[in-house]
């Protein structure tokens, strides 16, 4: 049975405030202005963003993806603007995940391996 299923999209949103501003950035309404297909826009996602918030998105996504497939889609819908299990028509060859928790693991993939997250440091982009 689904825990979250009374929490509105605010209690949603407040769980987990990163992945809300992933979903209002990188996976925003306009996520081709990230990257060509869905997988560069995940690979550029920590691009941008200090440590804290790097680590931060990672404990989320832990978090998330210990929920049960019900509570990963009410916390989906309620934190993406787009739906990363469809191919959509625009833009072409975008390219989709075949669930979302497969989406949401290769978000942690890329957080758990971001230069800063492994160093435990902010890395300046200039070196």
């Amino acid at each position: 049975m689904s825990t979250l299923l009374n929490c509105t999209d605010r209690d949603i949103l407040d769980l987990f405030p990163r992945l809300a501003d992933l979903g209002a950035s990188s996976f925003g309404e306009d996520t081709d202005t990230f990257g060509d297909t869905l997988c560069e826009v995940i690979d550029d996602a920590p691009r941008g963003h200090r440590l804290p918030f790097k680590q931060q998105t990672v404990n989320e996504l832990r978090t998330l993806l210990a929920y049960d497939d019900m509570d990963l889609d009410r916390v989906s819908w309620a934190v993406l603007s787009i739906d990363p299990t469809v191919d959509p028509e625009e833009p072409p060859n975008w390219g989709s995940f075949p669930s979302l928790r497969a989406f949401w693991s290769a978000v942690l993939h890329v957080f758990e391996n971001d230069p800063a997250v492994q160093a435990g440091k902010d890395i300046d982009p200039s070196m």
